[in-house]
């Protein structure tokens, strides 16, 4: 699928609504989760727009891990999935007049439990790290939340007493 983008988008003070969503977790299936400054109560994993049009949205996953958790985003793992859906009302002034849909494209990040976080405070309160199904409960987004339930499945080698379905 394609993004449109408006003239009108092209303006630097406009967000580009093409994003991504990195679920950093452990092997163990510890799911990263960032409360977010602008909403407290809101969490979900990293997430992050485009900074430019021809931005790939790799260096884009691996830009926004760097700023929002100071986690080297190295092995980044493409899942093949992107997500489309409706902006919430509540942030569609960053956007361009009229743009009212954003993809989102998915990435998975295999990290030690041991993993130092340093949240950037201008966007994130605090941090947790909890079992996925918990975090998939935590999250105000629907996309976060089907992605963190999909986990199991992009791990590469769980643990048996991992290895479950969703």
């Amino acid at each position: 699928m394609s993004v449109r983008i408006e003239p009108s988008a092209l303006n630097p003070s406009y967000k580009i609504p093409e994003s991504v969503l990195v679920v950093i977790h452990t092997p163990e299936l510890q799911v990263l989760m960032l409360e977010r400054a602008d909403r407290p109560g809101f969490w979900q994993s990293v997430t992050g727009s485009k900074d430019h049009l021809d931005e790939a949205p790799r260096l884009t996953a691996q830009r926004e891990v760097l700023e929002e958790t100071g986690i080297s985003a190295g092995d980044l793992r493409d899942w093949g999935l992107a997500n489309h859906y409706e902006i919430y009302p509540v942030w569609r002034h960053r956007y361009a007049p009229g743009v009212t849909h954003n993809t989102e494209h998915v990435f998975g990040l295999t990290v030690a439990a041991d993993t130092p976080v340093r949240l950037a405070p201008r966007e994130h309160l605090q941090y947790r790290w909890l079992p996925w199904r918990e975090a998939a409960d935590l999250c105000f987004s629907p996309s976060n939340a089907e992605a963190i339930l999909q986990l199991p499945r992009f791990v590469t080698h769980p643990s048996p007493s991992q290895a479950i379905t969703p």
